[in-house]
Formats: structure tokens, C-alpha cells, sequence
């Protein structure tokens, strides 16, 4: 344990196989890609794509709930350029696009159910951890 840390640590970030020193260019990759796909709406899509296969648009946003057709739109469309999506236009009328994980979408999410696992796993003890935050803060 490191001196100041108050616990033991689990997991220790200098673990993460690879080569050691990270290189700079895949470290801000890696950073960009973490800060695009682990946001709310991005999980809630995957979680619907893979619950309920291909959608359309609407149907994506009737599962995820919630949602404006603007933050669909641009979620939907950085999910398909970050390959997690497969956009399919049908030339009908009118216009119909549905929408489905790619392999590397359905990846994702398989590791993402670890995180939802921990929240539900630990939900009780966050939520008293903020409850005596805000109390000892008087936001109650």
C-alpha cells in the first residue's frame, strides 16, 4: 500500500498488460474512445441493440427512453463511426434505417456488464454515501 492510500487497493492501474512506458498517441486514443462510449446514452443503446436486436431509429429511442431525437442522432451517429454500429438505409418510402450492434458493438457491451453488475452489487451503499453527503453538506 501505498503511503496516504487508506485502503488496500484492488486493482492497480501499472498492472495493465501491455508495454511499459504507454505510448502517448494510443494513451489519448485510449482516453478519447473511454470518454466516447462510456457516457449514459451510449450504454443505454448498446443495452437496447443487444436486448432487442436491429431497431429503428424510433424503436431505439422508445427502448432507452428519455431521450431527445438530437442526443439520439448524435449519439447513433458516434457509435457508427466508432464501428459499434451498423446503420442499414432501406431505399423505401418512406425512409426506413435500422440499426444493430456490430461485433465489436456486442463486445463492448459484454464488458460494460461488469460495470452494471458492480452498481447493482454496490447501489445500496452509494446511495448512503450520497445521502450522508448531502447531509453533512446541507443539501437535505
Amino acid at each position: 500500500m501505498k503511503q496516504g492510500d487508506s485502503a488496500p487497493r484492488i486493482y492497480d492501474w501499472d498492472d495493465r498488460k501491455g508495454a511499459q512506458p504507454i505510448d502517448p498517441a494510443l494513451d489519448g486514443l485510449v482516453r478519447d474512445i473511454i470518454g466516447k462510449v462510456a457516457d449514459k446514452w451510449t450504454m443505454l443503446i448498446l443495452e437496447a441493440l443487444n436486448d432487442h436486436g436491429t431497431l429503428r431509429f424510433s424503436e431505439v429511442g422508445r427502448k432507452v427512453g428519455n431521450i431527445s431525437q438530437k442526443m439520439l442522432t448524435k449519439t447513433l451517429r458516434q457509435m457508427e463511426e466508432d464501428g459499434l454500429v451498423q446503420r442499414v438505409v432501406h431505399p423505401v418510402i418512406p425512409p426506413r434505417v435500422d440499426y444493430s450492434l456490430t461485433e465489436m458493438g456486442g463486445s463492448l457491451g459484454a464488458a460494460f456488464c461488469g460495470v452494471w453488475l458492480w452498481a447493482e452489487a454496490h447501489h445500496a451503499s452509494i446511495e448512503a454515501s450520497r445521502k450522508a453527503f448531502a447531509e453533512r453538506n446541507g443539501d437535505i
